[in-house]
């Protein structure tokens, strides 16, 4: 029995069981990262399992497993093929990750690349619940996430995800371990929570400040925040608004945000 891999869902089904066996590994099993083991025995979330060559090694691990998965084939699938494992049908994006699991959770997948990153940002929006992420994503998308300030793949991901996770990118995967093969190189990362508890400035702003920096990535800040900087303002001053956004740190962008909105409540 296979499943037809469906072009509009994004998938390509991994073949290859020693990858499948390594990505399970970075949040399970006896090579699990040292950075993870703090979170090593909360339950695991895997999206779009596909034909289950990820979810045979998670499920091996003993701890508590659910899969989402959006294709019906799928669905009937792994039914057959893994009767104990509990999958839910649906879209990981429009579902509450509340009625999931009541508490924390680690995520991975072979995330589908035509929304991986609406799935990380996703994620952000429940940092609190989900302090381990792992998984493998188009290699460009994963690179970016794990980059750091100076990259020319640095941007809006890499610094709204590195404010609340360590970042790590770990390997490639080539296209022709897969079933159809992609048209680009695929890698997998992991993303463990850092020890912040609080950003230090208005989330929102700081979201609006980072998309609004990255817009228009080859401009200067000057000239990019130029709609939320009041002119002659102490914000107006900053010696940082010569630089370009990708040379920015998380915690340069949290003091952005501060000057931004201290300007007499300008940025509210």
């Amino acid at each position: 029995m296979q499943v037809k891999a469906k072009k509009q869902l994004g998938q390509h089904f991994l073949k290859d069981e020693e990858i499948a066996r390594r990505i399970a590994q970075t949040i399970s099993g006896p090579e699990l990262p040292e950075q993870a083991r703090r979170w090593a025995g909360i339950p695991i979330l895997e999206i779009g399992p596909g034909m289950g060559v990820l979810t045979k090694y998670l499920m091996d691990s003993g701890r508590e497993l659910k899969a989402v998965e959006l294709d019906s084939e799928s669905v009937t699938f792994l039914s057959k093929v893994y009767p104990k494992l509990d999958v839910i049908e649906g879209d990981f994006l429009k579902m509450d990750l509340e009625q999931v699991y009541p508490g924390e959770f680690a995520l991975i997948g072979n995330y589908p690349y035509n929304i991986s990153s609406q799935i990380f940002f996703k994620v952000l929006d429940y940092r609190e619940k989900i302090p381990v992420v792992a998984g493998m994503l188009q290699k460009e998308v994963a690179e970016r996430i794990c980059s750091g300030p100076g990259s020319k793949v640095y941007g809006i991901l890499s610094v709204l995800l590195q404010a609340w996770y360590d970042c790590r990118y770990l390997f490639d995967v080539e296209p022709f371990v897969f079933a159809p093969p992609p048209k680009v190189k695929s890698g997998v990362l992991l993303l463990t929570r850092n020890s912040r508890t609080e950003l230090g400035c208005d989330p929102a702003l700081f979201k609006s400040v980072v998309k609004t920096s990255f817009g228009m990535r080859r401009k200067t800040l000057r000239n990019s925040l130029a709609s939320m900087i009041r002119p002659g303002s102490e914000a107006s001053e900053l010696e940082i608004l010569s630089e370009r956004p990708e040379r920015l740190s998380v915690e340069q962008f949290i003091d952005l945000t501060n000057a931004i909105k201290a300007q007499s409540g300008k940025g509210e």
